[in-house]
Formats: structure tokens, sequence, C-alpha cells
């Protein structure tokens, strides 16, 4: 799992504080240490065309998976997505119309990738300036621009770095790939983690949410593990399942009775906090924690916000007056 680790304790113990990168043997299982975790590496696959292919394409349907619907366009209708974001004159369907466009960009280097690995299995020597490699290359570029006008599917943040995996592994060495996944791997858990401390910090003193900390604990632990586990991982079963159960038991979270309010609430002239707000805010950070969590990505915007949203909460009793993100 994803741990945290501990901080020396004494200036005489800090060399033995691990520096990003650090690749250490817990038990059997190998980890490298980034943002404060300690994190489950993987064998780099054969730094091979087929390899990267096949990665292109995980990459790629993980890609859709967290963007917003009817971004999937197939490769073999770019230059029809292309006329209409080009032809299109009003803002916000120019916006939908790019991040289609970015899409079938996408699937385009896709297709291309797998026609050169049916090449060179036919024998055919497929060098770094030939045409179609370029080609690749071009559409990746092109689609990592555009993916500014595409929103996340939650209708937060738009994940950028998703949009720009693909060419990282059809431009650099698959070790230097996973090495950079580890980093995002490592900030993705650290996210998740300011999420669950800002709503144990700022629930569990509410008498009708203090059973709340476990549930979080709970749900925190379980979304590190299953950041960091690949769905190729013999344990993803029960990761997964350990991940979801956690998630649904913060989902069915009933507050105790409501109480009057506190000598201290009223002191600081507020009333007792809103109970349906206060639902509402943690099903909203339950779901930006699954969001984090299936993307492998940091979603700092987001996380700050809730993080702002929750303190906001904690001494106005209400949900401040903006827009929050619909539960997963």
């Amino acid at each position: 799992m994803g741990t945290v680790v501990p901080q020396p304790a004494d200036a005489g113990a800090a060399a033995d504080v691990p520096a990003e990168g650090d690749r250490r043997l817990f038990g059997a299982v190998e980890r490298v240490f980034y943002a404060g975790y300690w994190i489950k590496t993987y064998p780099v696959p054969v730094d091979a065309l087929r390899a990267k292919s096949e990665l292109i394409t995980a990459l790629t349907r993980r890609l859709f998976n967290h963007t917003e619907h009817g971004v999937n366009v197939p490769g073999c209708r770019l230059n029809e997505a292309r006329a209409s974001y080009d032809a299109e004159q009003d803002t916000a369907r120019r916006r939908v119309k790019g991040a289609m466009l970015a899409g079938a960009l996408v699937n385009r280097a896709t297709d291309i990738f797998r026609r050169l690995v049916e090449l060179q299995s036919d024998g055919v020597d497929v060098r770094a300036d030939f045409p179609l490699v370029r080609e690749c290359g071009r559409c990746l570029i092109e689609a990592l621009e555009l993916s500014r006008l595409v929103h996340h599917r939650s209708g937060e943040e738009g994940i950028d770095e998703l949009w720009g995996e693909p060419f990282k592994v059809f431009s650099i060495p698959l070790e230097e790939f996973f090495e950079g996944r580890y980093m995002k791997t490592g900030q993705a858990m650290r996210d998740m983690d300011r999420i669950a401390a800002a709503m144990v910090a700022n629930f569990c003193s509410i008498p009708v949410f203090a059973a709340l900390e476990p549930v979080v604990a709970d749900l925190a632990h379980a979304a590190r593990v299953k950041v960091e586990t690949l769905r190729g991982d013999p344990e993803v079963f029960d990761v997964w399942a350990a991940f979801v159960t956690a998630g649904e038991r913060m989902a069915d979270f009933l507050p105790a009775t409501q109480t009057a309010a506190s000598d201290a609430e009223r002191s600081l002239n507020r009333g007792p906090h809103s109970v349906a707000d206060g639902l509402q805010l943690i099903r909203c950070g339950r779901a930006l924690i699954f969001y984090i969590a299936r993307a492998r990505t940091p979603m700092p915007k987001s996380t700050q916000e809730y993080i702002e949203r929750c303190e906001f909460y904690h001494q106005h009793g209400r949900l401040p007056p903006m827009p929050t993100p619909l539960p997963a």
C-alpha cells in the first residue's frame, strides 16, 4: 500500500529520510519514494514498438473514461471533426468541437501506431523518421494543445496530464515514462489525503458528524492502495472491492441526532450546522477522491476548492455560495 513515511525523530536522523525516487524492498515488493509515499513499482515492459502500442491503446482508453461524453471520435473522422471545428463561430460550441477534434486526433495516433506494429511484425524496419511515425507525433502534439478545451467527466477541472501521456510514451523511453507515473501517483495520494484531512478537521468537531473519522480514514487508505495498483495486478480484485465498499460506507453515512448549538457556537454568533449541507459536502468529497483515484492523477485546483468549502462550512454552518460537483 502507499504509506506515509514518518519524519525523523531528530536532526541526526535526517540522513535516513529518503530522497525522491529512492527505491527499497518492503518484503518482496519494491517501492519507490515520491511526495512522501512509498509506491508499489511494476516491471517496465520491453521498450519495443509493440509494448508502446499496447500502452498507448490502454492510455487512450483510460483518457476517454475520464473525459466528458462525446469526445471519443474515431480517428477515421478526423477530417470531418477538423472541418466542423474550423467552421464553428460560437465560442461555447467551438470549445466542444475542439474537444471532439482532440479525441479524433488521439484515436488517429493510436490507429497509426497499431499499423506500425503490424508493419514491424511483417519485417519492415520502422525508423524514427518514417512518415507515419512523424504523423503520429503530430497528431498527439495537436491533441495535447487542444486538451485545455476538454472537461473532466465530473465537470471539474480538466486533467491535462492524461492527454500528454500517450505522447510521452511515443517520445520517451518507457523507463522514464513509468517513473513519471510514479511521481503523479504520489501527488494523487497527497491530494486524496489532503481531502480526507480537511473532512476530519472540519466535520469531526461537529457533534452530529463526530463518527465520520474512521469512515474517512478507511476510504483514504483504500484510495491510496487503489491508486498505486495497476489493473493487471493479481491483487486488483481485492483492492477494487475494498475501495468501492469503503466509498459505499461513506455514501451511506448518517449523522447522529442533531443537538442544540453549543456555547462555543453561540459565542461565535453562528447556529447549528446544516446537516443537509454537511452530507452534500461529504459526498462531494467522496466523489472527488474517486475521481483522483481512478485517474491516478492529482487534481490540485479541485482539491484546494474542496478544502476551502469544508472550511467555510465549519465556520458558517452552511455551504458557500458556489456550485458543488455532483457525487459520483
